[in-house]
């Protein structure tokens, strides 16, 4: 990394930039995901294909959003998140109009696993990339959920309307060069020297005792595998689930669904702008817990219910669940130091998104077994209430000594170099 001083001005600026990307990844990255859990419904019609069959097709890729995290965090950290955020958006968009080139379900699996590659990229270097431009962590990372949020919600709505449009195709193409677009913005971004690597943490924190690291990793370790599950099961089974326990409130095809699931995902990408202004001035420790208090009699409730009931459920456990990622992302934050935070986030999200075949084969298993979704529900509500028992083995928050972000209080720019502001 160059030792060129670098203005203050240059710096917020180039920090601004990084953060609307990483929250425009965050969408990205779930829209792009989630395409097919929509699109699973026409190819049933299209392809004469059981939906446990189709469904099943996910699971190499979202196997390898997990098990490719690693690299792509340890990338991050030794070269560039700016630059594998390019990778990313190029090489996402360009599976997902690989995905709309196929013609049976073989091809269609490859090109799902080829979108799970680029789609591991995201969390350990968009994260890390996040957390370090960030003046305000919960804050930004309320933001970054709701972009997520929006990007899940999105899916339903744009895959179900362009395959009641067109046809499911245009489905992947469409948000594919979108992505592959934005791809391009950023690299002329980097060229043009408007997006810089920043050096360190723009709002720096003591690095907490060894013993609370290791307590946290082992704890976190069991509740960022969990969420994660609960996570995904729910975000796979939804269009599904609502199709069938809400089929007189929108029987005019894909695009029905996908309204519903939109709505329930854009409230839930709402929420986390609040849960994160939450974060930074509460108890990480307790928003944690609180979310997950709500999540299981939400998820329990869920399994005995139909209709707008059903639907309502369904936005609260939702909501709750998304609702706990910015203290979640916060304390993972807290106890990595910053020179391994990608790494360390993609340690995270290999547990998190690995756990992704999981969600997929229980989905299919216990709707091939019992044609319906209530023994998930039930299943994901014991999941949520070991969570919340986890939680409360977390090491207690402590009064931390917050070094400022570096700011000249003359009001002149302040030249930056990799061993900080000049003296």
């Amino acid at each position: 990394m160059s030792s060129a001083p670098i203005s203050l001005g240059t710096a917020s600026r180039s920090a601004a930039w990084s953060q609307l990307f990483a929250w425009l990844g965050h969408g990205y990255m779930h829209l792009l995901v989630a395409l097919y859990l929509t699109i699973v419904l026409s190819l049933e019609r299209e392809w004469n294909v059981g939906y446990s069959s189709l469904i099943s097709l996910w699971t190499v890729g979202a196997l390898l959003v997990g098990v490719c995290a690693p690299l792509a965090g340890w990338l991050g950290d030794r070269w560039s998140n700016s630059w594998m955020m390019v990778v990313f958006f190029i090489g996402s968009g360009a599976s997902a109009v690989a995905c709309g080139l196929t013609n049976n379900p073989l091809q269609l699996a490859i090109a799902l696993g080829a979108l799970g590659v680029f789609a591991s990229i995201y969390h350990p270097v968009g994260m890390a990339w996040l957390i370090k431009t960030a003046a305000n962590r919960g804050t930004s990372l309320g933001i970054w959920g709701s972009f997520g949020g929006f990007g899940v919600a999105l899916a339903g709505f744009t895959a179900g309307g362009l395959i009641d449009l067109v046809d499911w195709r245009a489905a992947f193409w469409v948000p594919g060069l979108v992505s592959i677009a934005t791809g391009l913005v950023l690299l002329g971004g980097i060229v043009s020297k408007q997006v810089i690597e920043q050096p360190g943490d723009r709002a720096p924190h003591k690095e907490p005792p060894r013993g609370d690291v290791v307590r946290a990793f082992i704890v976190m370790s069991v509740t960022v595998f969990l969420a994660g599950l609960i996570y995904q099961a729910t975000q796979i089974a939804m269009p599904k689930a609502l199709s069938e326990r809400m089929p007189d409130f929108f029987a005019s095809g894909a695009f029905g669904v996908g309204v519903l699931f939109t709505s329930i995902y854009v409230v839930g990408g709402f929420v986390q702008i609040f849960a994160g202004w939450l974060t930074d001035r509460f108890s990480l420790r307790t928003a944690y817990l609180f979310s997950y208090c709500l999540q299981v009699p939400a998820i329990a409730i869920a399994s005995a219910l139909s209709g707008l009931p059903f639907f309502l459920a369904m936005m609260l456990m939702v909501v709750s669940n998304v609702g706990s990622l910015p203290a979640e992302n916060a304390l993972m934050a807290r106890y990595t130091p910053s020179k391994w935070r990608g790494s360390a986030f993609g340690a995270k999200f290999v547990l998190s998104l690995g756990v992704g075949p999981v969600a997929v084969q229980l989905v299919s298993y216990l709707h091939e077994r019992t044609g319906e979704f209530s023994w998930l529900y039930i299943t994901l509500a014991g999941a949520a209430a070991i969570v919340a028992i986890a939680i409360l083995m977390l090491p207690k928050d402590r009064a931390e000594d917050s070094v400022p972000a570096i700011a000249d209080p003359t009001g002149h720019a302040q030249p930056i170099t990799a061993a900080g502001p000049a003296q």
